[in-house]
């Protein structure tokens, strides 16, 4: 794919399609959860494989520079472990009562793809939105590069957010517009690009996840897996450094799946895009993965490759692996037909 010229847009105030169900929605809600409340979960699990160096991890939180919400953000050298491009420490986020993320250490490597694998209601699509400030921790840091963006004014976090494109779950495309018109949507928003031009990048987009020609149709035309293309032709029509997937696959049969699948795989091998996948499809997870990451009780149970997890001896993450039912709701299955 040709390189985009990213330029950025005379409005400061002009922002990414984020919200799947607002995307045009310009001035983005911070959301912070109630502090100082007591967890009321589960402490979590120790980590199944930790490849990381722990103690380097523990030394580079307690020399972090403290700031606040508001404040100037502050930069720092990246850690010299892995060249991490996005690092979470001590993320603790909470919805009321509800703690949902309870101190989060995490590093993603620059053109590596993570697959972040865990229950339903484990906190995988919000540490997923705290990576673009749509979310602010309640407690900890997000890093991006070597800026700080927990702290990051909405006008600031613009340029941040210009290099991540997301793939949502549902795909999330104006009915309204054409295939064309969605996929030049970010162009229209952040470059300065004549219109013969846009649409151009928008045909080289369409070609890369093997859809030429079909830029005058509506999205109404369209199969589910065209429709997941479309939107992550748009997603990485700006060639971000980061492409966010939320659930790629779901709602797609085997094949359709398996072509998302590729289509991750090129961008990592062929554009070096950092992959963040969060799914519950194990067959996915086991095709694209480079490292995998399992949430449980708001932490991290589990870390480490395909095969580190298949021969995991963490019972959690053998069940998972393997979809069977956690004893917890056998137990209560088999109580309610008085066994």
């Amino acid at each position: 794919m040709t390189h985009v010229n990213r330029q950025p847009s005379l409005e400061p105030d002009s922002d990414a399609p984020w919200d799947d169900a607002a995307m045009n929605e310009v001035d983005l809600p911070v959301v912070r959860g109630d502090e100082g409340q007591t967890n009321d979960t589960e402490a979590g699990e120790p980590a199944a494989t930790l490849p990381h160096d722990q103690d380097a991890t523990d030394e580079q939180e307690s020399s972090s520079e403290q700031t606040h919400p508001g404040s100037q953000s502050t930069t720092r050298p990246r850690p010299t472990s892995i060249d991490a491009l996005i690092r979470f420490v001590g993320v603790h986020k909470a919805f009321g009562r509800l703690k949902v993320l309870t101190g989060v250490d995490l590093d993603f490597e620059a053109g590596k793809t993570t697959v972040i694998l865990g229950p339903s209601g484990t906190g995988k699509s919000v540490l997923l939105k705290h990576m673009v400030g749509l979310l602010r921790p309640d407690a900890g840091e997000v890093w991006f590069e070597d800026k700080r963006i927990d702290d990051m004014r909405d006008r600031d976090l613009v340029e941040v957010r210009k290099q991540f494109g997301f793939l949502f779950q549902m795909a999330a495309l104006f009915d309204s517009m054409t295939v064309a018109d969605n996929v030049c949507f970010p162009l229209v928003e952040h470059t300065k690009l004549s219109k013969p031009d846009r649409r151009d990048k928008a045909e080289q987009a369409l070609k890369m996840v093997g859809l030429a020609g079909i830029g005058e149709k509506m999205p109404g035309e369209l199969s589910g897996g065209q429709k997941k293309r479309v939107a992550l032709a748009r997603a990485v029509v700006l060639e971000p450094k980061v492409v966010l997937y939320d659930e790629p696959t779901t709602g797609l049969d085997p094949i359709r799946s398996d072509v998302i699948n590729e289509l991750i795989l090129a961008l990592n091998h062929n554009l070096g895009v950092t992959g963040v996948v969060v799914t519950h499809d194990i067959a996915s997870a086991r095709k694209v993965a480079d490292r995998m990451v399992m949430l449980h009780g708001g932490k991290v149970i589990a870390d480490g490759d395909a095969d580190a997890f298949e021969q995991s001896d963490n019972e959690r993450v053998r069940r998972f692996m393997n979809g069977e039912a956690d004893v917890e709701d056998l137990d209560l299955i088999r109580g309610g037909f008085g066994h």
